[in-house]
């Protein structure tokens, strides 16, 4: 075992030792860990992201371009895919698991017996290290909800983001888009600008009752604006115009359009602030933001993607991905599991009327829904059966695959993450190590 593992797996050790939860949802918790640790967050500068879809895009797009520009730019995100140190990162780097060691020894001594769920205790451990690497902006994206959840323990920021409104964790942030929207309205403080791409009417009113009660500003991209370009790649990243910026998204589906003219509209919020943001980084930004298992494409010849789409709007931007495939003559096998805890039924739906064969698997998770389950709801396509083992039915698939052929996987990002090294593997690719 090399010494950085050894560091890694021990941090991992005590950061997981607390739970997900530790209890009421308050932000009190949080504002007694940072207190202990001498309220590091109070030093930066932030853009924070609330939002059901697009947050992790938007977040990844606003960040590239500050780097490009030549800001010292952290970036938080949540959930991770392929490693736990994706969480935190400055300038595009992941924490060193050495740094990621140091700290978490250093947090369990200062927070002594204070209790913390474990994403409040690795939001202070983010914040932390922000401001002892001198960050001169972070771009914060909320881990759930926004009223209580941890990052929301930050003075007011530059600039707020509510990306796209959804359904998702209804057990905890409600059933119905209004009150999810009031959750994620709750990082809305001290009269600072919102930017918030198309949204369901409901969540509309939220947002703005919000910014009424704080002051601040609701700032709409305009998708009118946007004068699209000729494209024949149905796995290209959707070129168009906005505003007289040339942008081409690398990132494929239509959704991205959104999540891109969101961060120019974020960018040129911080550039009237201040920030050197010219528009050629913004571009930049736009166009280098890659992430595992965002529609990514692993390989081309055959055609392998992979997707961790686990809501209703995330899968329907996989569906019209779907249909792109379809309308350019490819025969669509999908490879899917799912959580039990999620709309799976009507992502069942939605993905299967488009495969033209299904095979169900079980992610390797106690909330997985099983294979069989998911397999005997997808009754809209004709060819649907179940697997036991994941890297053999991935095995089978890829070997079977066609000219004409796409194997599509998604589901679940738990999934993905359990995929990726295998497909990989199969395919004959590095691996992307994270040393």
């Amino acid at each position: 075992m090399e010494p950085w593992e050894h560091d890694e797996r021990w941090a991992l050790e005590r950061i997981h030792s607390h739970p997900r939860f530790a209890g009421a949802a308050s932000l009190e918790r949080i504002r007694a860990l940072m207190a202990a640790l001498g309220d590091p967050q109070k030093a930066l500068r932030f853009v924070h992201i609330a939002g059901t879809n697009g947050k992790g895009s938007v977040a990844a797009m606003t960040a590239n371009a500050l780097t490009h520009a030549g800001h010292r730019t952290g970036l938080y995100i949540s959930p991770f895919v392929l490693c736990f140190r994706e969480r935190m990162q400055i300038d595009g780097e992941m924490i060193p698991p050495g740094e990621l060691a140091a700290l978490t020894e250093e947090v369990e001594e200062r927070a002594g017996g204070l209790a913390a769920g474990e994403f409040e205790y690795v939001t202070a451990l983010a914040l932390t290290w922000f401001a002892r690497r001198g960050c001169d902006i972070v771009v914060l994206e909320v881990g759930l909800g926004g009223r209580f959840d941890a990052t929301n323990v930050i003075d007011p920021p530059l600039v707020q983001v509510i990306t796209r409104l959804g359904l998702d964790h209804t057990a905890i942030l409600g059933g119905a888009v209004e009150q999810i929207a009031r959750e994620k309205a709750g990082i809305i403080k001290g009269g600072v600008t919102v930017v918030a791409p198309h949204q369901p009417p409901e969540a509309l009113a939220e947002l703005y009752a919000r910014c009424a009660e704080t002051g601040g500003m609701l700032i709409q991209p305009g998708i009118g604006a946007v004068e699209r370009l000729p494209s024949d790649d149905p796995l290209g990243g959707e070129a168009f115009d906005y505003g007289g910026l040339r942008l081409h998204p690398s990132l494929p589906g239509e959704h991205q359009i959104d999540n891109a003219i969101t961060a120019v509209e974020v960018c040129r919020q911080l550039r009237a602030q201040g920030f050197a943001l010219p528009d050629e980084a913004i571009a930049w930004g736009v166009a280098h933001t890659v992430f595992p298992a965002r529609m990514e494409v692993l390989s081309r010849r055959p055609l392998v993607v992979l997707d961790g789409a686990h809501n209703p709007d995330g899968m329907r931007a996989l569906a019209g991905m779907l249909d792109r495939l379809r309308g350019a003559g490819r025969r669509i096998t999908l490879l899917m599991g799912m959580l039990a805890d999620k709309d799976w039924t009507h992502a069942a739906e939605l993905a299967a009327r488009r495969a033209d064969r299904l095979v169900a698997v079980t992610p390797d998770n106690p909330r997985a829904l099983p294979g069989s389950e998911l397999a005997a709801a997808a009754r809209f396509c004709t060819d649907a059966a179940a697997s036991e083992d994941i890297p053999q039915a991935a095995t089978m698939i890829v070997e079977s695959l066609r000219e004409r052929d796409a194997l599509v996987c998604c589901g679940s990002l738990y999934l993905a993450a359990e995929l990726r090294p295998v497909l990989l593997g199969l395919l004959g690719q590095n691996q992307n190590p994270t040393k």
